[in-house]
């Protein structure tokens, strides 16, 4: 049995798998913020519930909004700051009284696609979380690319590619919570999504609304959601020249938006060198869920 856990900043979330990737069990609880002691003996709860309930012992895997730093073997730019700085894979070992992996929840959501999910099988998965935030993972052969400094795949904090003279204002008007400007999070994340509605001149709305907006053929909404998806398409165009995956799968809120699978990868090919793309660009399968089965996957067959 595998056990994972997806660690974030308002919940934690843990699964129980079977080998075959059945659901055994599944719970979630309110995380404590701010208390890293309190979060260590909150996943290890976790954990003893889903072997309680299965009556099974099993493997741990553990996704976190952050990533361990190679060198120190401590948490490093998780947004849950509370983790920064803490050997938590470690910490949790010593509590449960077995090895602990951690993995970045993007990587976790790669992981996840490639083995059972929008992307079974591919030798290269790139996904991409694009929610409150914007993160990604890249997956080579159902198992995580982490890289040398621990960071493979923190596209978000790049420059978006490519700007237009409005996206030159944009980046001037909205700088990203990293210190830096011009990040692709503050473009193609839902907050991003919602924020350029409102520069348009929209009032404050949720992604959802926008979208329904854009529906009923509010102009306003459709002006908005096409910009965000010739800049999604730059950024993915970006990748693609670097890395060339087999699969993109999304995930996170924006993921929902479903016409971004039909107009999103045409948009890419003008972007990319040579100018032609096949590349495909699926919804994640699982969901919600991918995070947390990502982690329990982290213990491969």
């Amino acid at each position: 049995m595998r056990i994972g856990i997806d660690l974030g900043g308002t919940k934690i979330e843990v699964i129980a798998l079977e080998n075959n990737g059945q659901e055994l069990f599944r719970h979630r609880i309110a995380t404590p913020r701010d208390d890293y002691a309190k979060t260590v003996e909150a996943i290890a709860g976790l954990v003893e519930l889903a072997e309680k309930q299965t009556g099974q012992r099993g493997s741990v895997g553990v996704g976190i909004p952050g990533t361990l730093s190679p060198f120190t073997g401590l948490v490093k730019n998780a947004n849950s700051t509370w983790l920064n700085g803490q050997p938590l894979d470690k910490d949790l070992a010593k509590r449960l009284s077995r090895d602990v992996r951690l993995a970045n929840d993007a990587n976790c959501l790669a992981v996840s696609e490639a083995t059972d999910g929008a992307a079974a099988g591919a030798h290269l998965v790139f996904a991409v979380i694009i929610g409150t935030g914007c993160g990604s993972g890249i997956a080579i052969d159902g198992r995580v690319h982490a890289g040398g400094n621990g960071i493979a795949g923190e596209w978000g904090h790049n420059p978006l590619p490519w700007l237009n003279d409005d996206e030159w204002q944009y980046q001037k008007e909205v700088p990203c919570y990293c210190g830096k400007s011009g990040c692709i999070e503050t473009f193609i994340s839902g907050t991003g999504f919602e924020t350029d509605y409102q520069r348009l001149g929209g009032q404050p709305l949720a992604g959802a609304e926008i979208m329904a907006l854009s529906r009923q053929g509010d102009a306003l909404a459709e002006r908005a959601i096409t910009h965000y998806e010739q800049r999604l398409a730059k950024s993915l165009a970006h990748v693609i020249n670097i890395i060339d995956p087999d699969v993109v799968v999304l995930g996170g809120g924006m993921s929902n938006v479903d016409r971004l699978y039909t107009t999103v990868p045409p948009l890419i090919s003008t972007w990319v060198f040579g100018r032609e793309c096949e590349t495909p660009v699926r919804k994640a399968k699982h969901g919600d869920s991918s995070g947390v089965r990502g982690a329990a996957w982290l213990w491969p067959l």
